[in-house]
This record gives structure tokens, sequence and C-alpha cells, in this order.
């Protein structure tokens, strides 16, 4: 097995479970304590806002930085913050300071940028026939999350006399291991950076690959996001319990982590393009199910095919990139896929509530359509093919 012999993507692996397992944290909990220490209810969530603002402003920086210095120092970094996150916020929840616990999310939104980075060190640990499956095993690192965080989660945040505090500590002791594990991992060979400036953004814009990689993903995420943090208030709205929803939730996480031990096959069998539609097929099943009916099954087997869609999305278009930029525009290639990402989940979620209050659950859906239309036009091929140097 590609994991267990290559020790890079074992290390990577371990690392993406520890991400997420912090990032379950803080979904569950977040808003909660936000609610809890604001001094407005309308202020409740914006330590997420935070969180995600942290995220687009670390993201092009970190890659940038990445390429010049190594991965292995900037996902260092991003895990430090995440630690540095973790300690602030159980600060402002012990002395109920919402200020400081505002502070707290910001650095914690560092360390989910650095985290997305992991799937492309993968990439650069196997040659060109193995990058499929070397970039989905390491995304599927989340299903152990998804299967320990929402235990660690209830353990922890009565672990102290005040609570929540020991979840946040968690999230540090968490992200610290990560550092730990990042520290030992073997750096490859740095390329000679590219030229920067806008002029190298607008080359790499003008290959097909790379737009059809960027619409991919971003499109796939924003939808993910959006109907991710819309369905526990449509299905309040439908008189569906707590229990239904975080159940709902488990199915949808563990959907988008566990078809990537299928996808990675995939990509380097059928190709990227072909797996990326079929990401958009799936998506497309799961708007269908979600306009068939409002039960809790509905909604469960819904949730399950968008995580799945986002996961063949995510990773077909992850490795599709790196057909379209020479081993020197790796950082900014990158650090501009994931400012693309970043962007749309920030909009999906900030969007979110307003639609579900606004337009209803059906209409959500229906919306998603024509997005996906836009990803099928990205994805058309070429008439020529637009040779580039390959990707190390």
């Amino acid at each position: 097995m590609l994991l267990l012999r290559n020790p890079t993507l074992l290390k990577l692996f371990i690392a993406q479970a520890l991400y997420w397992s912090c990032a379950m944290i803080g979904i569950t909990l977040t808003a909660l304590v936000g609610l809890q220490l604001a001094p407005s209810n309308t202020l409740a969530t914006l330590p997420l806002a935070l969180l995600v603002l942290g995220n687009l402003l670390a993201t092009q920086p970190l890659s940038l930085f990445m390429q010049r210095h190594g991965r292995r120092p900037g996902l260092m970094l991003g895990a430090g913050a995440g630690a540095a996150g973790g300690l602030l916020s159980a600060l402002g929840v012990w002395q109920a300071d919402f200020l400081l616990f505002c502070l707290g999310a910001m650095p914690i939104g560092v360390y989910q940028a650095s985290a997305m980075y992991y799937r492309f060190a993968a990439l650069e640990a196997v040659d060109t026939a193995h990058q499929g499956r070397a970039t989905a095993w390491v995304v599927g690192g989340g299903v152990c999350a998804a299967l320990l965080a929402p235990s660690l989660t209830l353990w922890s945040r009565h672990l102290l006399s005040t609570p929540f505090v020991g979840a946040y500590l968690l999230l540090a002791v968490l992200a610290i291991a990560a550092v730990l594990l990042l520290a030992s991992l073997r750096e490859g060979r740095l390329p000679a950076p590219a030229n920067g400036g806008w002029q190298a953004l607008r080359q790499l814009l003008s290959r097909s690959p790379v737009r059809a990689a960027m619409a991919t993903t971003a499109i796939g995420h924003g939808l993910m996001y959006l109907v991710m943090n819309a369905s526990p208030l449509a299905m309040s709205f439908c008189g569906l319990s707590l229990e239904a929803s975080a159940q709902v939730i488990q199915w949808h996480m563990l959907g988008m982590f566990l078809p990537a031990f299928i996808a990675g096959p995939l990509v380097d069998r059928l190709g990227s393009r072909r797996v990326a539609l079929l990401g958009i097929a799936l998506v497309s099943l799961s708007a269908g199910i979600a306009l068939s009916g409002q039960a809790q099954a509905h909604f469960l087997i819904s949730s399950c095919l968008l995580g799945m869609g986002w996961n063949l999305m995510l990773v077909a278009g992850t490795t599709l990139l790196g057909t379209g930029h020479t081993p020197g525009e790796r950082g900014q290639a990158q650090g501009l896929m994931e400012l693309g990402n970043g962007t749309m989940a920030a909009l999906a979620s900030f969007a979110s509530g307003a639609l579900i209050s606004g337009i209803g659950w059906n209409p959500v859906n229906l919306a998603i359509l024509p997005l996906l239309a836009l990803a099928l036009l990205a994805l058309r091929r070429p008439a020529e093919p637009e040779p580039v140097e390959a990707n190390s």
C-alpha cells in the first residue's frame, strides 16, 4: 500500500487527521461559545467569521513562503498558529473575554489555510503515476477525525471546571502534536520560484487546465459549505431534532473523506476530468434528493452524497492543477487555487443562513445546478493541448 510504504504520505495522513479533529472541535463549539460570550446575539458568529478571514489572509503568503523555504517550515508555522489560537481561545473562555476569544480564532484560520496544502505536499512525494492516489489518501485522513472528534469534543468540554476551556486546550495539544510530526517531514527539492506579480497570475489563468482545476475545486468547495452550513437550520425549520442534525453532519463528514480511498485510483486510471465529472454528477444527485423531500433520510442521504461529490471534485481538481504549471510556478498556482476555494467558502458561509431564512431550502438546492453547469463548462477540453513542463 502506497500510504504505508511512503513515510511522507503517512505523516501527512496523520497531520490531516489532527487538523480535522481541531476543525471539528471548532465547528461544533465556536458559535455556541460565541453566543455565551458575545455582548449581542448578532455577534455570536463573529469568531467564525474571523477564522475565515485568517484563512483568506494567510493562504497566498503561506504558499509563496513554502515556494521559497520549503513545505516543512510553512506547514509547521501553520500548525504552530493553530496551537497559539487554541491557547488564546481557551484563555478567552476561561476569563469570559469575548475579544480574546475572537483573537484566538484568526490564528486557527491560519492553521486551516496551511492544512489545505497537505494534499499538494503529497503530490510532490510520489511519481506522476501515483499522484491521484497520494492526494486522495492524504485527504482521507479526515476519516479518523470524523470518527473520533465528536467523542473527543464531548469528553473535553467538561474536562475542567470552566466549560469548554478543556476543548480548546485539547485543540492546542493536537496542533502541537502536528508541529512535532511535521518537524520530521522530509523536505523535497525546492524548485527555483518563477517571476511573480499580476502578469504571472494572468499567464496561469490563461491555461485551460488551471482554469478548469480552479473552477472545479472552488465551486465544489462553495457548494459544500453552503449546504453543510444551511442543513442544520433547514432541519430545525422542518421540526427535526438536534440529534438528527448531528447524525446528518457526521454522515456528511464521512461522505467527505471515505471516497478518498477510491478517488485516487480513479484519477490515476480515468484521468482528472472524468473523475471531476463524476463528482459533479454526485452533487447534482444530492440536490435532487434534497428537493424530493424533507424527512431525516432525505437530509442524510443528500448530505452524504454532497460530501462524496466534494471529495471527487477536490481530488480531481488538485491533480489537474499540477498539469497546468511548471515547478517554479507551484507557489502562485497553488496559492491561487486555495484563495479561490477560501473565497467561495467564505461567501457561502456568510450567505447560507440568510438564504435559508429568506428563500428557503428548495431554492438553495435549485441554485446549485447553474453553478455546476459553470464547472462543466470549465472542464471542456481545449481544442489543442497546452504543453507545460511537468510539475515535480
